[in-house]
């Protein structure tokens, strides 16, 4: 005999009642409040230091030298350098330099015995121009110190621990997302649990990602350090969109999610490829990155770090002066930096979020000459298309581009949700490999 069909939610509020209200939940919702302080220090010390590495790579040593901005030869030494430091971390140290980017963001959250590779990884390569951004680093020291922190306490069992990590690894990217919204809508579309069990591992995320980014707001005011955090000081103007932005628009994220797709296509081959004398074609395949580089430098004229780095400066750039790039220059940046992106997410460590985002914002931009399409409705639906591409996550992908437009995000909504969704089902067409991808902090851990 089956129970009525008002006693299944009674009995799932009964059930979170009891959850929240064990003594070792509330145990667990305050470590991890305590667990987003040293996180979140962590998190900036890494992501400051790294930072300072790569302006001296890419604007210090540059002028040292007597050039007001890096020749366009300079990625080629600066590349072929980053794949030699990573090749041995990849096939030495233990979890081979953190996940492989072309997987998202990765599988299990990373355990305190792979941390110092994936550490090391990221800070003599980020810095150095390999086309990938710091997200994925950034959750493996989350999940690591998470780990840490309580492999030595007794009472705390398996799924406690994996809790913590994912707690961990959503405090540490919600410090560069700009706070723990949208590290918290990311973790409720990809967690892929329901109910009580939703509510359970979010409210431990929330307290660690809220105490966290406290923590990272204030020391980058107290220190004066540069974190470089994805976000949009200076917008184009407001403009609501109208027919013609939806007309050539829908078609554009249709466009984004088949580039993005496609080079994520390359990072699977590349993967492929380099299974078999892997130090060696590590370091050729950093030097393809460096010869992509160096070619959108050589063709344009501008800075190659526009092309080399991650892409939260330059799309800030883009988005506080969208005209400063001709469609040409737009479109040599997203073949360019695409294909070095493809073959980076392959083969190289880091996180492939950021990069994808610019990569977006670039192509419709460079649509946005187009009759009727304007550029600030372009930039939006750009970042939304190119996240929920890369994702595999419409909503979350939707609330970033939400909350990176700030003041203008009211009236570019519905084209923002309708180019995440566009988005998202052309790149489940076009993937033909079956592979899913990255799209929360996983409940597992790697010991």
């Amino acid at each position: 005999m089956t129970a009525p069909a008002d006693a299944v939610p009674e009995r799932a509020e009964q059930s979170l009642r009891q959850t929240l209200l064990s003594p070792g939940y509330r145990r667990l919702l305050l470590l991890c409040v305590l667990l987003g302080v040293p996180v979140a220090l962590a998190c900036f010390f890494f992501v400051g230091f790294q930072h300072e590495l790569q302006h001296w790579v890419w604007t210090s040593l540059p002028e040292a030298v007597g050039y007001d901005t890096p020749p366009w030869w300079w990625p080629l030494p600066a590349l072929v350098l980053a794949g030699l430091v990573l090749a041995p971390i990849v096939t030495r140290m233990p979890g081979g330099g953190g996940h492989l980017p072309v997987d998202g963001l990765g599988g299990a959250p990373v355990g305190p015995r792979a941390l110092p590779g994936a550490v090391l990884a990221a800070l003599a390569t980020l810095p150095l121009g390999v086309v990938l951004g710091p997200e994925a680093p950034l959750m493996a020291v989350g999940s690591g110190l998470a780990l840490l922190a309580v492999r030595r306490r007794t009472g705390v069992d398996q799924r406690a621990s994996a809790i913590l990590a994912t707690a961990g690894s959503t405090a540490a990217i919600s410090t560069i997302l700009g706070g723990p919204i949208a590290a918290a809508v990311l973790l409720i579309e990809g967690a892929g649990l329901a109910g009580t069990q939703l509510v359970a591992l979010l409210l431990p995320c929330l307290l660690a990602s809220a105490t966290g980014a406290l923590v990272f707001t204030g020391f980058g005011q107290w220190t004066g350090l540069k974190i470089g955090a994805l976000s949009l000081p200076d917008l184009p103007p407001q403009a609501g969109p109208d027919a013609g932005d939806f007309l050539w628009g829908l078609p554009t994220a249709a466009l984004i999610a088949v580039l993005v797709t496609l080079a994520r296509a390359l990072g699977r081959r590349t993967v492929t490829w380099t299974r078999h004398r892997t130090a060696a074609r590590t370091v050729a395949c950093a030097t393809a990155v460096g010869v992509c580089v160096a070619a959108y430098a050589l063709i344009t004229g501008r800075n190659p770090a526009e092309a080399a780095l991650s892409g939260q400066a330059t799309l800030a750039q883009l988005a506080a002066h969208p005209h400063a790039w001709s469609v040409g220059a737009l479109v040599a940046l997203v073949a360019c930096k695409g294909l070095a992106w493809g073959i980076a997410l392959g083969s190289l460590r880091g996180g492939p979020i950021f990069p994808s985002v610019l990569l977006g914002a670039a192509t419709a931009l460079a649509c946005s000459g187009l009759p009727g399409f304007g550029t600030t409705p372009a930039l939006a639906l750009g970042i939304s298309a190119a996240a929920a591409a890369v994702t595999g996550l419409p909503l979350g992908s939707a609330v970033l581009a939400v909350l990176l437009m700030g003041r203008d995000a009211h009236d570019q909504m519905p084209l923002i949700v309708m180019a995440s969704v566009v988005s998202f089902v052309v790149a489940q067409v076009v993937r033909r490999d079956g592979a899913g991808t990255r799209k929360a902090p996983a409940t597992g851990a790697e010991r």
